[in-house]
Order: C-alpha cells, then sequence, then structure tokens
C-alpha cells in the first residue's frame, strides 16, 4: 500500500474507533498502537514509553493545569455575575442590551478561564434565563451565549493555542498576543448581529422602562477591579520579561486563587477541593489525549503518511489560497466530530509544511485555526457547547439552540475572510510588542 492509502485507511479507523464513544486518549493510542504493529513489527512497541513521555517531559506543558485551574477557580465564584449585572446596567437601554451584555461578560470571562465550556457554563446559568424572562426570544438568547463562549479559545489566555503553539513548536506568547484583536473582532461582529436582530424584531424589554442611575451604574463597578488586576498581573508577567508563559500561568492561578479566597470568600476546604478536583480531572484528561496523540504523530511520521500528504499538497498547481480554503473545510468537517484538542494535535504536524510551504504565517494560522475550532464548538453532531446550553436550559431543544447559533457561525466566517485580506490584524501586535 502507498503512503496515502495508509493515510486514508488510518483517518477511517480513527473516526470509526472514535464514533463508538471511546475516550480520546485511548482511541488514539489503540489506533496509533495497531498501525505500529501491523506495518513496522511488534519490536514498534518498545518506542511507545519513551514517546509519550518524551512529548509529555515539555516544561511548556506546565501552563496547561495553572490555566485549567484559573477557569475553575473563577467558575466556582460569583465573578461571572458580578461581570454579567455591571454590564447589563450600563448598556441597558442599547436595543439587545442584554444580548449584548451578555457577549461582553463572555469575553471578559474568556480573559480569565481559557476555556469555552467553563465561560458557556458560568455566563449562561446567569444570562439565559434573565434574556427570557425580559422579553427575548429562546433562539437569540440560547444561541449567543453558545457562541460567546467559544470565545474561551481565542481570547488569551487560551488552552486552545498553547496546544496549538506546543504542536507547532511557535512562541505561545506570540499566539495569546495574535488573538487579542482577532477576539475583539469577533465580540464586535457578535454584538453588531444581536443589536440588528433584536432591532429587526422589535423585541421589547419587560423593563424596558426601568432607568439606572450613575450612583448604581456605577456601584458596581469595583467588583471588576479583581478581573482586571488578574489580567494586568498576568499580561505583565508574561511580556514585561518577568515570566515564561509556564510561569505567568501559575502566578494567573494564584491570582485567581486568592482572589476567589480574599473577595468572594470561597475559603471552605470542600470549595477549595472542588476547585483542585476539577483541575485535576481536566488537565489529566489534556495530559492523556496530548501523550497519546503525539504517539499517534509518531506513527503517521513513521509510515511517511506526514511527508507524503505534505509533499502532494505541495504539488497542487492551485493557488495558496485555494489551499488554506481546503484546509479550513478539512478543519470545519474534523470540528464537528472532534474536540479542538484532538483535532489540533492530530492536524498540526501535518498541516504545518503545507502551510509554510504555502507562504502563510504559523502564528497567523494559528487564529484562523482557532476560529475553525470554535465553529466546531458550536456545529453539530459533536458541537460541545450546544450541550453545554442545553444541559442548562433543558426546555429549549437542540435545534433551536442551533438556529440561534448559525447566525454567529457566519459570523466566525466573515471574521476568518477579513483575517485572509488584512492578516495584520493578527501579526501586528505581536510584531509590535515581541519584535
Amino acid at each position: 500500500m502507498s503512503a496515502l492509502a495508509i493515510g486514508l485507511l488510518i483517518f477511517v479507523v480513527t473516526v470509526a474507533v472514535l464514533a463508538t464513544g471511546l475516550p480520546i486518549a485511548f482511541g488514539l493510542g489503540a489506533v496509533a498502537l495497531l498501525f505500529m504493529v501491523v506495518f513496522d513489527g511488534w519490536h514498534s512497541i518498545h518506542f511507545v514509553p519513551e514517546t509519550v513521555f518524551a512529548g509529555l517531559s515539555d516544561f511548556t506543558l506546565v501552563s496547561l493545569p495553572m490555566f485549567v485551574i484559573m477557569g475553575a477557580a473563577v467558575a466556582s465564584s460569583r465573578a461571572g455575575s458580578d461581570l454579567y449585572e455591571a454590564l447589563a446596567r450600563w448598556l441597558h437601554r442599547v436595543p439587545g442590551s442584554l444580548v449584548i451584555s451578555n457577549i461582553g461578560a463572555c469575553a471578559l470571562f474568556s480573559a480569565l478561564t481559557g476555556s469555552s465550556p467553563a465561560t458557556c457554563a458560568a455566563i449562561g446559568k446567569m444570562g439565559i434565563p434573565e434574556m427570557r424572562k425580559r422579553g427575548y426570544d429562546a433562539d437569540l438568547a440560547t444561541g449567543a451565549i453558545a457562541a460567546g463562549g467559544t470565545l474561551g479559545i481565542l481570547i488569551p489566555p487560551s488552552i486552545t493555542m498553547i496546544l496549538y503553539g506546543i504542536a507547532s513548536e511557535t512562541s505561545i506568547g506570540r499566539l495569546f498576543l495574535a488573538g487579542v484583536i482577532p477576539g475583539l473582532l469577533l465580540t464586535f461582529l457578535f454584538m453588531a448581529w444581536a443589536l440588528f436582530l433584536s432591532w429587526k424584531r422589535g423585541t421589547v424589554l419587560v423593563d424596558a422602562d426601568r432607568i439606572y442611575s450613575m450612583k448604581e451604574k456605577l456601584e458596581l463597578l469595583p467588583r471588576l477591579l479583581p478581573f482586571m488586576a488578574v489580567i494586568v498581573g498576568v499580561v505583565y508577567a508574561l511580556y514585561g520579561g518577568i515570566a515564561t508563559p509556564s510561569e505567568a500561568a501559575g502566578v494567573g492561578a494564584a491570582l485567581c486563587l486568592v482572589m476567589v479566597i480574599v473577595i468572594y470568600r470561597v475559603w471552605s476546604p470542600k470549595d477549595l477541593w472542588a476547585i483542585l478536583r476539577d483541575g485535576l480531572r481536566e488537565s489529566g484528561m489534556l495530559l492523556m489525549i496530548i501523550g497519546t496523540s503525539i504517539l499517534f504523530g509518531y506513527m503517521m511520521s513513521s509510515l511517511q503518511i506526514t511527508q507524503s500528504v505534505a509533499e502532494a499538497i505541495g504539488e497542487m498547481q492551485v493557488n495558496r489560497w485555494v489551499i488554506l480554503a481546503a484546509v479550513n473545510v478539512l478543519l470545519l468537517v474534523a470540528g464537528m466530530f472532534l474536540p479542538p484538542a484532538a483535532i489540533i494535535l492530530m492536524t498540526t504536524p501535518i498541516l504545518m509544511p503545507v502551510i509554510t510551504a504555502a507562504g502563510f504565517d504559523p502564528i497567523w494560522f494559528g487564529v484562523i485555526l482557532t476560529i475553525n475550532m470554535e465553529l466546531g464548538l458550536i456545529t453539530p453532531p459533536v458541537g460541545l457547547n450546544l450541550f453545554v446550553i442545553n444541559g442548562i436550559t433543558p426546555d429549549v431543544r437542540l435545534p433551536t439552540i442551533l438556529k440561534g447559533a448559525f447566525p454567529f457561525m457566519c459570523c466566525m466566517i466573515v471574521a476568518i475572510v477579513i483575517l485572509c485580506i488584512f492578516p495584520e490584524l493578527a501579526t501586528w501586535l505581536p510584531s509590535y510588542l515581541m519584535g
């Protein structure tokens, strides 16, 4: 069999194995072992422990559990409700104000958690009941939170970008900076659609006559200071030359724990144990996926599949934008079935030679890839955020949530097109601040 034929067979077997519901780490590991034994013989098993542990020994991976703990700590407190209430009071008179407030809260919450499901759950639990109670349609209320939650993997710190940085051997600090302006762009597009749809539908709020005084608006602003302090602390540690991304993640985790203990009074042993338990569970899951995906990548490389695919795409006599369009379609289809971590760690070793050969900036492509991962989070059949929202609001049917999320998917596609036309939106900030 040719390398490309083996690659197609691996793809079919991998999809079939993961479709059984087997945990991703075990599924990837099983497929890697199967093809290593079949094509390289039983002696290839000797390379398994060395390959897995060599991949997990990367010091950069220390940042993963730290950022996970940041998200777990913030999600366990009233931090999300404070953000939401403050924005709601300031934007109350704007059409679609409550939807815009929720999207803004998702964007700010993302800057602390780096996790889409955490953002979706924390803001959705408060925002969706409030929006529906005040007259907003169920599809808009749920779709906005489902889409707003995806900002967690674009606005730094982003666990997805850390994984991409590790897999592509690019600077995580530059990737974080590259996601700032596109994250704000996507937030603006989401807000613009929410404003337009609320105006078009003529949404009438049940408390439209309510007027918040300046005192009521200002009294909640001090509650936002802890958020700003944590964000500034992490950014200063990372870009002030004080700490590496891994060390800055430790600073962020420590600041978030201090914030929820001192300000939000989350200090009982039971509550602290829940934070550490959730952080350990998610970190263990991610590290197992990373370890087995590294083994999967080793298998693909040893069978010459990665090299053959890159060579075949490189020999295509087509415009480089056609290649990028094909890559985007591949990522979108993969995102319908697999979570971002698995897609990034499986496809990056194959795509990086193609992207660099076509003359695209790996940092810029990291942002494009992340937006594609965002699309996957709200695209059936395995759109994680859709199921998170459905769990929060079981009385709203999944098709209704999907109907509300679809226009926001279009906003993401528009953002990808804008970034293709103006790549400086992703590359300017890292170049300006880091040279």
